[in-house]
């Protein structure tokens, strides 16, 4: 029985050491890092956006979104570029601001200041500071074309683009863009300056 608990007791003092050593060993000190046992699983190696990858579709780390996503904080547009879009959404889209809402109006000229006025000029007769710097003349906002183009087709266009004109989908949002196309409504008849 004494041997028992002599075996006992030894056996307690020795895992008790190797606790304590085992302590010293890892415990954290802050000059020196951890004993990390799985590294990748705190720190994975990230990939960039345009990275080259043979196991994704496309070869490439940036997926194209699915059909049908609808991007947060954005709104459907479901037409497509090109003139037979341009001239269906010239037939459905129908500005959701009344002519004379002056708050929109303001609100459209200031939008028009900002992204518009450098290509197509204060009145809207493409001579904006661009042309001056070599740039391709826009059309003038106040041309027989651009006069008969129904809302919906100048939404289409500020949403799309057309020929050198960008897509300003991504700097204008669509409540802003009804607003500036009130605002060119304006210019065009003579009454905004």
């Amino acid at each position: 029985m004494k041997g028992e608990l002599r075996g006992l007791v030894l056996t307690a003092i020795l895992v008790g050491a190797a606790l304590v050593g085992l302590h010293l060993l890892l415990r954290s000190q802050p000059t020196q890092p951890g004993w990390e046992f799985f590294p990748d699983m705190g720190r994975s190696l990230a990939a960039e956006s345009f990275d080259a990858d043979a196991l994704l579709p496309g070869g490439t780390v940036l997926q194209p979104p699915l059909p049908g996503v609808v991007v947060r904080g954005t709104e459907a547009f479901d037409y497509g570029v090109g003139e037979a879009e341009q001239t269906r959404a010239g037939l459905e889209l129908k500005s959701p601001i009344a002519a004379d809402d002056a708050l929109a109006l303001a609100r459209g000229q200031q939008v028009y200041r900002t992204f518009c006025i450098v290509c197509h000029d204060a009145r809207g007769d493409g001579q904006g500071s661009v042309v001056a710097r070599g740039m391709i003349r826009p059309p003038s906002l106040s041309g027989a074309r651009a006069m008969a183009l129904p809302d919906g087709a100048l939404f289409h266009l500020i949403t799309r683009g057309q020929g050198n004109m960008a897509s300003f989908a991504a700097q204008i949002p669509p409540s802003d863009r009804w607003s500036v196309i009130a605002y060119v409504r304006k210019l065009q008849s003579g009454g905004a300056k």
